[in-house]
């Protein structure tokens, strides 16, 4: 091992250090992609995803380059590691790599639309703020177009800093809201429970971290057993959030929904409800 000085650069991430902060972001590598797909002189979007997209699989619609599309894609999915702003917007957009049409192409170039007006926006991870450990999580309810499945999503955050996020297409058709967001908050209760594992290696010890949701049914079937006739529908795998519960390794607090900032990986939004959420989670540009 050797030295090499303050930390500026690592696999694609920038990092600089402030006094009152940590930045993190990936302005070279949106701008590498932008030339690279030859859309550096486009015209720039508010949002990477219009507000009712309707996104299908458009079997009448004209076939494009699907390796262009794929290529798009991934370069596209690399970027959010630390660009959970299009999180949403490109976990829709990968669902058609099979067979790709022109509508999928337009949506994916709208996000390097977007990319190309928010090129420096990354996270900002502030010195003093506290150490508490929350989670948020959402869902929408049989969202996907294609098959009826709601999407999940999720992020944990360190006091005011968001170490972890999620979005991915449910894999059961779910047949009310209340399953679609327990199926949710399960997925959230497993991020946690890794999240909780991996600070005992640093002597950190985290009990009872603060689940928030923004729907009441599924606090109920969550904390109250008696409930259980009632959700005999659901896979087994999901029940152990009961457990974990009673365990008291989470607490399910209810929010309401404006306050729940996993919505941003489960909807699109227009401009205000968009630049609210992702300045909440924590998403600066500098300049």
């Amino acid at each position: 091992m050797s030295a090499m000085g303050e930390l500026s650069f690592f696999l694609g991430l920038q990092v600089n250090q402030k006094e009152d902060g940590f930045f993190i972001h990936q302005s070279k590598y949106v701008k590498d992609i932008l030339s690279r797909f030859k859309m550096e002189d486009c015209t720039s979007y508010d949002t990477p995803i219009p507000v009712n997209h309707r996104l299908n699989s458009d079997p009448e619609g004209k076939d494009v380059d699907c390796r262009l599309y794929r290529a798009m894609i991934g370069s596209l999915m690399y970027l959010t590691a630390s660009r959970p702003d299009i999180m949403f917007a490109v976990c829709i957009c990968s669902r058609f790599q099979a067979k790709p049409k022109e509508s999928h192409l337009i949506a994916v170039k709208r996000i390097f639309r977007y990319l190309k007006g928010k090129q420096r926006l990354g996270l900002w991870y502030p010195h003093g703020s506290n150490f508490d450990f929350n989670a948020y999580t959402d869902s929408d309810f049989g969202g996907c177009c294609l098959d009826r499945k709601s999407t999940t999503g999720g992020c944990q955050f360190l006091g005011n800093r968001l170490v972890s996020w999620q979005c991915k297409k449910q894999t059961t058709v779910s047949i009310s809201t209340y399953e679609a967001e327990y199926i949710a908050a399960a997925s959230c209760c497993s991020q946690i429970l890794w999240i909780q594992q991996q600070l005992r290696d640093y002597g950190l010890n985290f009990t009872e971290t603060p689940m928030v949701i923004d729907n009441n049914a599924t606090m109920s079937i969550t904390n109250n057993p008696v409930k259980h006739s009632k959700t005999k529908h659901i896979e087994i795998r999901y029940h152990f959030i009961r457990d974990c519960a009673e365990k008291r390794l989470i607490e399910l607090v209810k929010v309401h929904t404006e306050d729940n900032f996993a919505d941003l990986f489960t909807k699109a939004f227009d401009r205000t409800r968009f630049e609210f959420l992702i300045k909440m989670i924590g998403m600066i540009n500098p300049e």
